[in-house]
């Protein structure tokens, strides 16, 4: 069910715990995000509020970090099948064609799924927005050639890209 759109003013006037209530979702299971960022109130605009979250993404620690890239789904992975995904993962995913591959696409999603879990430790993120199912294939299997490194910093580029979609769809 979609959200009511709220203004950046409202939420700066939000008390702690409505303010992470309010934006639910932004930050795949991760409250812990916007907590951190209710500090930097009053935003005086939707990219304000925006690089406030991705602060206190990037300033977390490591293991902090960890956590909120393993939060995310696999692409039409387990939790899509068993219909487990998010109201957001599965409109995104959705939205890419994910839930519509072929046989052959599905497939070779599970095997880049597998591979990639197995040399990372944590699953693939792309902000699918904007993707077809192709391309996203096509990502996913370069960006399996990153070092651990570079593919950790690249997970949190694309979560700070999922969450500006996200709140472009829920702030005004």
């Amino acid at each position: 069910m979609p959200c009511t759109p709220v203004s950046v003013a409202a939420l700066s006037a939000l008390e702690r715990e409505a303010f992470v209530a309010a934006l639910d979702g932004i930050f795949e299971h991760s409250p812990w995000v916007a907590d951190a960022a209710w500090s930097a109130r009053p935003f005086a605009d939707r990219n304000d509020l925006l690089d406030a979250l991705v602060t206190a993404m990037r300033s977390a620690p490591e293991a902090l970090q960890l956590a909120l890239i393993r939060a995310h789904p696999e692409l039409a992975g387990r939790a899509a099948v068993r219909g487990e995904l998010t109201v957001e993962s599965r409109g995104e995913q959705a939205g890419a064609g994910l839930d519509t591959c072929t046989a052959e696409e599905f497939e070779r999603l599970q095997q880049l799924n597998t591979r990639y879990i197995a040399k990372f430790g944590f699953p693939f993120i792309l902000a699918v927005r904007g993707y077809d199912r192709a391309g996203i294939i096509e990502r996913f299997a370069a960006r399996l050639g990153n070092t651990p490194e570079a593919e950790f910093d690249e997970a949190l580029t694309q979560i700070a890209r999922i969450a500006a979609l996200r709140l472009a769809d829920r702030v005004i």
